[in-house]
């Protein structure tokens, strides 16, 4: 099972708003946002709270596929999330999360016994290639036990 079919089974958020995975590796994650007239906005966009979604699911995607392999010993969790609109958003919209931080450097200190945190970068971008959005979600892995 892909990381998309595994979000898309276990969070029914990504089901609702029928959220695409078209890359999932731990060097970068690409979700798409399809244009849904139920999810407009007074403007006729992908409401915020769609596009906030798009951008924590992306976020969450690389995290897993980067952190997959720790999962028996710590749960990957968000500790806080930043988002900026740059412009306008219209029609479908994609997601791109990037880690900034090197994956050997998260799992050296979960090794030393502390909890690491580390930002994933995510930029939500039109067809056109315009970025619409920026967003931050700084995400932890919370050792088990």
């Amino acid at each position: 099972m892909s990381i998309g079919e595994l979000l898309a089974a276990t969070v029914p958020m990504v089901r609702t708003l029928n959220l695409a995975y078209l890359e999932t590796t731990p060097e970068k994650a690409v979700l798409a946002l399809p244009d849904q007239s139920e999810y407009r906005n007074h403007v006729g966009g992908p409401h915020a709270g769609a596009m906030f979604t798009l951008g924590e699911s992306a976020s969450g995607a690389i995290v897993l596929a980067a952190f997959g392999d720790q999962l028996s010993r710590a749960v990957p969790l968000p500790v806080n999330a930043e988002i900026a609109f740059k412009k306008i958003a219209l029609g479908p919209v994609t997601a791109t999360a990037t880690l900034g931080r090197p994956i050997a450097d998260v799992v050296a200190e979960l090794d030393a016994g502390s909890r690491p945190e580390f930002p994933v970068s995510v930029a939500i971008q039109r067809e056109d290639g315009a970025v619409t959005g920026e967003m931050t979600v700084t995400w932890t892995l919370r050792p088990n036990g």
